[in-house]
């Protein structure tokens, strides 16, 4: 009995040294093996990874996007400092692991990514007026930032994903006369489609009016004495075509009045 528990226990033994000499990457994560202070071989991938627990040890560098979350205060074009909240998303590219570790250590995050975001948020936001980071310009700005960036760490081996502008927070009466100033500016082009919309009126009337003009012309040049006496026969004969009586005032030239007699 007593020999049973012994070999349970080497047992146990054997497979807890095991597990300790393997290091499981997952995915997302690059192993980088430091033995003896040293950072030798490439990088590990994903999955079971052997290693001496005694004269070494895994460092699991995150390739995954990560965003990083961050409330500024940005400077605008016309001096003002306002708040924002803006999300960074970023990752480290896998084939750059060893280096990003070697340079920068375990705390390259803030050593390199955000301490040049915070720089280029700010350098871009200066480009731009208050009313445009808050309302009409900021894609254009999100765009900046991510590019600008984008050039400054990818020689240190991270890509810039995305900059996400969440929130500009403004003073309350910096809101107001900001709203006031988009409803004047839309109020005015409001004014200016009114006013193009009344000139093609105007035209349209004029155009029909010409028309109107030319269609009597062509009649009055056409109305000829023969041809009045041609309607006038016309109608007498449509006069006597009528169920009714009626008396024909007339001058002997043109039917002037008519009256029917029942």
């Amino acid at each position: 009995m007593k020999s049973l528990k012994f070999k349970k226990g080497i047992i146990v033994l054997i497979i807890s040294v095991i597990f300790q000499q393997c290091a499981i990457i997952r995915p997302g994560e690059i192993g980088i093996k430091q033995t003896l202070g040293r950072i030798k071989g490439n990088e590990l991938k994903q999955g079971v990874n052997f290693y001496n627990p005694f004269s070494s040890k895994i460092i699991r560098i995150n390739v995954r996007i990560v965003e990083s979350f961050n409330t500024l205060p940005l400077p605008t074009k016309e001096g003002l400092s306002v708040n924002t909240e803006i999300s960074l998303l970023y990752h480290v590219k896998p084939e750059s692991a060893n280096d990003v570790y070697l340079k920068l250590g375990p705390n390259y995050e803030e050593v390199m990514v955000l301490s040049n975001f915070r720089a280029t948020a700010r350098e871009i936001s200066a480009r731009y007026y208050a009313k445009e980071l808050y309302a009409t310009e900021r894609n254009k700005v999100e765009k900046a930032i991510a590019e600008e960036l984008g050039e400054h760490i990818a020689k240190y081996g991270f890509v810039v994903d995305a900059v996400l502008l969440k929130d500009i927070i403004l003073p309350p009466q910096m809101v107001q006369a900001i709203q006031e100033k988009v409803n004047a500016e839309q109020a005015a082009l409001k004014m200016e489609f009114v006013i193009d919309l009344q000139k093609k009126e105007a035209e349209r009337k004029i155009i029909e009016a010409e028309g109107i003009k030319k269609a009597q012309d062509v009649i009055n040049t056409s109305l000829t004495d023969k041809l009045l006496q041609y309607y006038h026969i016309e109608m007498l004969k449509s006069l006597s075509s009528s169920p009714n009586a009626k008396i024909i005032m007339t001058d002997g030239k043109m039917p002037v009045l008519t009256q029917d007699i029942k």
